[in-house]
């Protein structure tokens, strides 16, 4: 009779399938089944459990071949994560359904890059035309690697960076006191500090937040049962009083009883699921490829192997967009210059004996060695390296504790959007004179589809000593060859010195004669500006992955009789007193970065100026509105490609 009840139960909870509009998505939405759950009940139907196997299966496949269509087009994505944790949020979405007086309905995640998750959400409720999620990541689709509130329809919150989540959601549930709400984690973002004292505060207050974290072992850069051994995100939440359920995130019956019984349980709850990163998708379960995007031929494999055909064409039609502009005064080589960092550094480790740079280096990893060139360090000399977690704080003020001593040096590298994490630790470190060389990779906005949240744009930051602190430089090197220069003369200096780079390639400069500006016996000057075209009209100041378009700029302004000339100020935060009196004597300056407008060089220049006594007409492009999402598309968005540093410069000359 119970068991009669139970089914009878479930068929009333069970509503019809709600009409998708299909467009050209090749696989079916509209299958999706919009059932409900009753967190009273802590046991699964049959009736329920195959509607959720069903939406489970439709929905992993709909995220692999919606984020490889990222990867077909070239701008990256993140499939693992989200393809990982569809489970839980399908169980999430149906006990949403009909219990609007329980919960907070919004699938808060603090590991933004699964993103995937809340645009096909958005799409299921009817928020975002199924056809969109084609356009996962590409530029002016408004979906971004990462949720921005008010950028994509159905999108309810900004995740902002990994692991910064839970502290705003126990807020928001300090506002809903009479609500659960959940926070999707992972085994990643609980590395971060934030969690810890999130974790403090739930616990005191007696939170009703419930964290859903998938526990996969894997992150970028490896696996945290290796780089972090002795660590357990479930132990450490049961050391701050967090009441932990773990258990196997694909038993479906078992993910559920543990979530409903989080819901029954006062206070905050963790609910911990282990499972591999990317359950069978062959080729990258248990794999860290796994929490990138998937490549288009395993997603053809596993779509073929689906029943997905229509997917399967359609990926196989998607052409790469490409940037076939041509830039006037720079090479048609390229390369990336978060790399050249990682050779540079190891060519220049070479020249130690192993017990010199045994005594006198230590490289310290935050789970971006890949990214930031740091990988080449680890490869050729493992015995400086470690290998640590998403932990950028405290691993900086490890690496400025290592270099504390004088003739050592810490190294450490992370993404420039990251920088902002450390102001306090930078500090710390400036009044301990400690000797530290940091890379911050992923500058600006060039080939950042993952958007706002992860634009380093405040760099100008890590310049927050006194006039007579500790010595701290701040680098943004040209192109490789300048790199390379610069690390030649900067590595063993005192102080802190900040070297930046962009997530994009970069070409090599020219000369006027079409020769490496940088390269040859060239030698990079710590605080020296250059010139790298003269000009009798004005000049354009720029660094970085901007100075290559501002040259096309100045290039066709002579083209058009329009004679400015250019300056390269590689080192951002030290006035070259005799450039500045250059610049300032000429009719016009126009300061051109992809830097935060209200933070940047450009910000200071104009006052740099005005102190001198020189009154030059001035103006300042730079990163000043939401990204566009996509690659090179960032920087027309922002007005800071050549077209639009033409017509600024003519702007200026008017009259």
């Amino acid at each position: 009779m119970a068991e009669c009840f139970s089914r009878f139960k479930a068929r009333l909870l069970t509503q019809p399938k709600r009409k998708i509009t299909m467009s050209k998505f090749p696989i079916d939405l509209g299958a999706y089944q919009r059932i409900s759950l009753d967190p009273s009940s802590n046991k699964l139907t049959a009736e329920q459990k195959s509607a959720l196997q069903a939406n489970i299966q439709l929905c992993r496949d709909a995220i692999v071949f919606f984020t490889a269509t990222g990867a077909a087009r070239g701008v990256g994505g993140h499939t693992g994560g989200p393809f990982d944790t569809v489970p839980e949020v399908m169980i999430l979405d149906a006990l949403f359904r009909g219990n609007d007086d329980k919960f907070v309905p919004v699938f808060f995640d603090e590991a933004g890059h699964r993103v995937a998750t809340q645009y096909l959400m958005s799409t299921l409720n009817g928020d975002l035309p199924t056809e969109k999620l084609m356009h996962y990541r590409e530029a002016h689709s408004h979906l971004p690697g990462h949720p921005e509130l008010g950028f994509t329809p159905g999108v309810k919150f900004s995740s902002g960076r990994l692991g910064h989540m839970w502290p705003y959601v126990n807020g928001v549930a300090m506002a809903n006191p009479s609500k659960t709400l959940f926070c999707l984690g992972s085994d990643g973002s609980q590395q971060e500090g934030n969690d810890a004292e999130a974790a403090r505060l739930a616990v005191a207050q007696q939170l009703n937040v419930k964290l859903i974290i998938d526990d996969n072992d894997v992150t970028i850069a490896g696996h945290p049962s290796h780089y972090l051994g002795g660590c357990s995100t479930a132990k450490t939440l049961e050391g701050h009083g967090v009441k932990v359920l773990e258990g196997d995130g694909e038993d479906l019956d078992d993910l559920y009883h543990r979530i409903v019984t989080a819901i029954n349980t006062q206070g905050p709850v963790a609910v911990i699921n282990h499972r591999p990163m990317c359950p069978g998708i062959k080729g990258l379960e248990g794999s860290t490829h796994g929490h990138d995007v998937i490549s288009v031929k395993l997603a053809l494999e596993y779509l073929e192997a689906n029943g997905q055909q229509a997917a399967v064409e359609h990926l196989k039609s998607i052409k790469a967009p490409k940037q076939d502009y041509t830039f006037l005064g720079s090479s048609d080589k390229w390369d990336a210059n978060r790399n050249v960092f990682g050779d540079a550094s190891v060519a220049i480790l070479g020249r130690l004996s192993e017990t010199e740079r045994l005594d006198k280096v230590r490289v310290i990893d935050s789970d971006l060695e890949g990214s930031c060139g740091l990988k080449k360090i680890h490869d050729a000399y493992p015995e400086i390296f470690i290998s640590s977690g998403i932990m950028e704080r405290g691993n900086f003020s490890a690496a400025a504790g290592f270099g504390m001593e004088a003739g050592k040096q810490g190294i450490f590298g992370t993404f420039s959007a990251f920088l902002e994490m450390c102001i306090s630790e930078i500090t710390m470190a400036r009044l301990n004179n400690s000797n530290v060389l940091c890379h911050f990779s992923h500058s600006g906005i060039d080939d950042m589809a993952d958007n706002t949240c992860h634009f380093g744009l405040n760099n100008m930051f890590a310049d927050n000593g006194l006039s007579d602190g500790y010595d701290t430089n701040l680098y943004f090197p040209a192109d490789p060859n300048q790199m390379k220069a610069c690390l030649e003369t900067i590595f063993f200096n005192p102080g802190l010195r900040f070297v930046f780079s962009t997530r994009s390639k970069v070409p090599a400069i020219l000369d006027s004669d079409g020769n490496d500006f940088f390269g040859g016996n060239y030698k990079f000057v710590s605080g020296k500006d250059e010139v790298i075209r003269e000009g009798t009209q004005g000049y354009v100041v720029s660094f970085g992955e901007s100075l290559y378009r501002a040259l096309d700029a100045v290039e066709r302004l002579k083209k058009e009789g329009i004679d400015v000339g250019l300056i390269n100020k590689p080192t951002l935060n030290v006035i070259d007193e005799d450039m500045l009196a250059k610049v300032g004597k000429s009719p016009m300056v126009l300061v051109v970065e992809s830097f935060n407008r209200k933070t940047g060089l450009g910000s200071r220049y104009g006052s740099w100026l005005l102190e001198r006594g020189f009154t030059p007409k001035f103006a300042h492009i730079a990163t000043h509105k939401e990204g566009c999402g996509g690659l090179w598309e960032q920087f027309p968005h922002q007005g800071i490609d050549p077209a639009g540093i033409m017509a600024k410069v003519k702007d200026l000359l008017k009259g």
